[in-house]
């Protein structure tokens, strides 16, 4: 299959970033799974032959550490099992392991990863992957993920953190600032989130680069 016709969706403009310098197709959906179905919709439109969601996740298996590249077997949304495409997996090097969840929010605590993956047995938490692969299913389109590890199962997440994107997959400074006025606590966890996001994206890139 040609680069040039799979596509990528991502949810965050650093995300995006990652794609430069490759052929591929790229969409924002901005962190939300209306936004990731929007973008997935867009890129069928221009002719994706394949869709792969594709950025940072959030562990649930407490197995997986900071940039764990994750290609998983299957998504699960709302009690329902997409397959990914044998083919896509193949081409990303395999599956890592067997699910990713697809959440409606993110999972903040580490008692709620818990529960999650005691509930569903899923490795991992995205708000985008079951977004992408209804889209992929309504077309016709074989799908894949590939993701890595940003927040692992223990890690709580701070507030501002949770306050960070804007629509547009962005990082809104002013808002992450207002709250760390008024929780300066959380300013060492915010750094670690930040050490750990790029070691994820460093992650993600090397294996896009490993592709043929």
């Amino acid at each position: 299959m040609d680069r040039e016709k799979i596509g990528f969706v991502v949810g965050l403009t650093a995300e995006m970033a990652l794609l430069r310098g490759t052929a591929f197709l790229g969409g924002i959906g901005g962190g939300t799974p209306k936004g990731a179905a929007n973008a997935a919709s867009i890129l069928a439109g221009k002719g994706a032959a394949a869709l792969v969601s594709f950025g940072l996740a959030g562990g649930l298996n407490p197995a997986l550490a900071p940039g764990a590249i994750l290609v998983p077997a299957s998504v699960i949304e709302r009690g329902e099992t997409y397959h990914c495409d044998p083919g896509l997996l193949a081409w990303l090097g395999g599956a890592t392991c067997a699910a990713m969840l697809a959440g409606e929010a993110i999972a903040v605590t580490a008692s709620a990863k818990a529960a999650l993956f005691a509930a569903t047995g899923a490795d991992a938490i995205d708000l985008e992957s079951g977004a992408v692969a209804r889209v992929a299913a309504a077309h016709g389109l074989p799908f894949a993920v590939l993701r890595a590890v940003c927040d692992p199962a223990a890690r709580n997440l701070p507030p501002a953190a949770l306050i960070a994107l804007d629509g547009g997959g962005r990082i809104g400074m002013l808002r992450v600032l207002a709250s760390v006025a008024r929780q300066p606590r959380q300013v060492p966890e915010l750094l670690r989130l930040a050490g750990d996001a790029a070691t994820a994206r460093t992650a993600l890139k090397l294996r896009l680069g490993a592709l043929a």
